[in-house]
């Protein structure tokens, strides 16, 4: 009895041993084609900002970085596409705050299990939203936005990248703060758009997340931002107000950005594509392209302290969607 045991044991050790070879020998020859990065958000907008000239930034380390937009479903679909992909690093996303707070909180039907199906590879940067309004809407400060919208209740929407998405949270947020629930929510397929109708004058008021773009509309007076929601105030745009200074110190919201893999990727691949992104994201060029929109990159990051700043996230917007009894299903 004792040596068929002992077989089988010595033959569970190999089949295991054989495994973690296997995975070693697939993470030494990474990459061998093309990386696809899906960025789950139209083109235009603060992800956009950040990972297309990340994908440039980490070529001479992993190759040919192909950008790819999903739009849709406040991040969900594309978000998705990478966690149902072959778990072997050539599919990877840019997510975040949005991607994991959307699924995990905001739905009863998840198209995606955030913490099971999505390996945490490397934080990239941290955006802020801010609070803007197309020069037609005759107000100047956020007081007057919020005095303007009770005295009209009904006539003024706002535009946000999806419903569920950060900027939807922070609008519903900034409604119940204010006490102007009369403003309505208007949905797009991503932060590009928003802006877009922001500068048209199809939409009074947007929530996106700061760009070179919107700080660029806004000095031209395509848009006025009235109140950005950084702890601090920009260094790319000191002039600009915090939500918390002018009084409301509950509109301070960050969301982070950075690349997550389909659960299973082997840990050598997760580790040299992590290392690829601390690279560009240490270049001095990409840092300061990063600040002058607005972005605040994310030095030294890794698997594991990107995983604790999404589980962070998630405790923090808990409580809040809870209050505001928000569900997109």
């Amino acid at each position: 009895m004792k040596r068929p045991r002992r077989r089988f044991l010595y033959l569970g050790a190999s089949a295991a041993a054989l495994a973690a070879v296997s995975r070693m020998a697939r993470a030494q020859t990474y990459p061998t084609r093309p990386i696809r990065l899906v960025i789950p958000f139209p083109p235009g907008g603060a992800f956009d900002a950040v990972g297309r000239p990340l994908a440039d930034k980490m070529k001479p380390l992993l190759g040919t970085v192909v950008v790819e937009n999903i739009g849709g479903g406040g991040a969900s679909l594309g978000a998705a596409a990478v966690a149902r992909a072959r778990p072997d690093g050539y599919t990877i996303l840019l997510g975040g705050t949005q991607t994991h707070v959307n699924e995990a909180l905001l739905k009863s039907r998840p198209l995606y299990d955030p913490v099971k199906d999505l390996d945490p590879i490397a934080g990239v940067a941290a955006n802020v939203l801010c609070i803007a309004v197309h020069p037609a809407v005759p107000v100047q400060t956020l007081a007057e936005l919020i005095a303007y919208a009770k005295a009209n209740p009904g006539k003024l929407s706002y535009g946000h990248s999806g419903v569920g998405s950060i900027q939807h949270l922070a609008g519903e947020l900034f409604k119940s703060l204010a006490g102007t629930p009369e403003i309505v929510q208007v949905p797009y397929r991503g932060t590009g758009p928003v802006i877009t109708d922001l500068a048209g004058g199809q939409i009074p008021i947007g929530l996106p997340g700061v760009t070179g773009q919107v700080l660029e509309l806004h000095r031209s007076g395509r848009m006025r931002v009235l109140a950005v929601t950084s702890l601090t105030r920009l260094v790319a745009a000191p002039e600009l107000p915090t939500a918390a200074e002018l009084g409301f110190p509950g509109m301070t919201v960050t969301g982070s950005i950075g690349l997550l893999a389909p659960a299973g990727t082997p840990i050598g691949i997760i580790e040299q594509i992590a290392q690829a992104s601390r690279t560009a994201v240490a270049e001095p060029a990409y840092q300061q392209m990063l600040i002058e929109a607005g972005i605040e990159p994310t030095l030294d990051s890794s698997p594991e302290k990107f995983r604790g700043s999404l589980a962070a996230d998630v405790a923090l917007w808990t409580p809040v969607v809870k209050a505001l009894g928000l569900k997109i299903d």
